[in-house]
């Protein structure tokens, strides 16, 4: 196994243990496929790469109440937001809609009462504390590629031919509900090893009718997008669509964007997978944009999306130098400068190209009395710049669902 594009030097990760399973500490040496930690306990341990995981430093201290939100959802960061919920007798823990529980041996009857029965009554998963209360048993499951979508669609489709009504304003109910479908695969799907088309996060979606049969509207609710695939992508997979659909968009779009081959960027190169059989990326760009106007998407919000995508694209093709006598960074060359202005100018209003730079290679922290900035080093920045990518698209799919 190679190092993983996440460790440095400097990287903090979690380390096997024999005795306590993992331990936290830091990278000092990498040589080859070994990798060298100085844990927090002060015992030093040269191991392969195959036994380390990157660990998140900003992780909260008291743990997150769905693991969905970690930055890294491998085995030591799951155990560690586990153990810290436990100890403070949170015994609950969502992973999206499952939910996950961890013998307290005592008895915590609070937890079960009449009243905390009343307070989870109608309420949707998620929106209070994990429970076994806010828990739906409806799920099926099958391998990736073995159908699921395809057979969801299918089954979508029958029901809106079943339940049909009349257009509104020349857009049916059930065309909105259909064509939700390729909006979400564009942003939400990807290539993997057995799957060309693999849904890369789960999908609850209820169709509702009124008491004549005909569907009257529709919800979609979605859970575990696979968000580190924004940054890192193995060979031969790939990113997701809608990245190499923007990439082979009309020349005007390209231009609008900056955009161009998707071999020049980072987030997609790391693969020498860049087209499926049997897909045009460019008719795919052209499909989806006008599924987005059936679902009734505006041109403007359409040009906001894709701004957010393409601006994602240069970030990733920043690189960060050490600033001459000192721990601080800053964009490594003229070229990484240009992508830092490029993915300012098109996130437009949301920062400027200074307020960009300084969220990427500086930390903010917030105590009672003061606010205290950090710089941060060029691992600690590349590392800022992935996290900020991964969260921005992360909102921008919640916003499209």
């Amino acid at each position: 196994m190679t190092v993983s594009a996440s460790i440095a030097v400097g990287s903090h990760v979690w380390v096997e243990d024999p005795e306590v399973a993992w331990i936290d500490g830091e990278v000092v040496e990498l040589n080859g496929k070994e990798i060298e930690v100085v844990c927090t306990s002060g015992k030093r341990v040269v191991t392969s790469a195959a036994n380390v995981y990157p660990k998140d430093p900003e992780a909260p201290p008291c743990g997150v109440d769905d693991m969905t939100k970690l930055a890294y959802l491998h085995e030591p960061g799951v155990l560690q937001n586990l153990r810290c919920r436990y100890d403070m007798n949170e015994i609950y823990t969502y992973t999206g809609n499952i939910l996950i529980a961890v013998n307290p041996f005592q008895r915590l009857p609070h937890l079960y009462s009449n009243h905390m029965m009343e307070q989870y009554k109608g309420m949707a998963l998620g929106e209070l504390s994990p429970h076994p209360f806010a828990i739906a048993d409806a799920a099926y499951s099958g391998e990736s590629g073995a159908g699921k979508t395809e057979s969801t669609k299918m089954l979508m489709h029958y029901l809106a031919y079943m339940g049909g009504r009349a257009a509104v304003e020349g857009r049916s109910v059930e065309q909105k509900v259909l064509e939700s479908n390729p909006v979400l695969e564009a942003f939400g799907n990807a290539k993997t090893l057995r799957n060309n088309n693999s849904s890369r996060f789960g999908k609850f979606v209820e169709l509702q009718f009124n008491d004549k049969g005909k569907i009257s509207g529709a919800a979609i609710r979605t859970y575990l997008l696979e968000r580190s695939r924004v940054c890192q992508v193995s060979d031969p997979e790939r990113n997701y669509h809608c990245f190499y659909m923007l990439c082979a968009a009309p020349a005007e779009d390209i231009e609008k964007y900056k955009l161009g081959n998707a071999r020049l960027f980072h987030y997609l190169n790391q693969s020498n997978c860049y087209e499926l059989d049997g897909v045009d990326d460019s008719k795919e760009y052209l499909s989806t944009r006008r599924a987005m106007d059936v679902v009734g998407i505006s041109s403007d919000e359409q040009d906001a999306i894709f701004r957010v995508v393409a601006a994602i694209l240069h970030l990733g093709n920043i690189e960060f130098a050490k600033v001459s006598d000192s721990d601080a960074s800053q964009p490594k060359d003229d070229q990484s400068r240009s992508h830092l202005k490029t993915a300012a100018e098109l996130l437009m209003q949301v920062c400027n190209e200074q307020s960009l730079e300084d969220s990427l290679c500086k930390r903010v922290m917030f105590t009672r009395d003061e606010k205290i900035t950090k710089s941060l080093d060029p691992v600690a920045a590349a590392i800022s710049r992935d996290a900020f990518a991964k969260i921005i698209y992360s909102r921008l799919f919640d916003w499209l669902v």
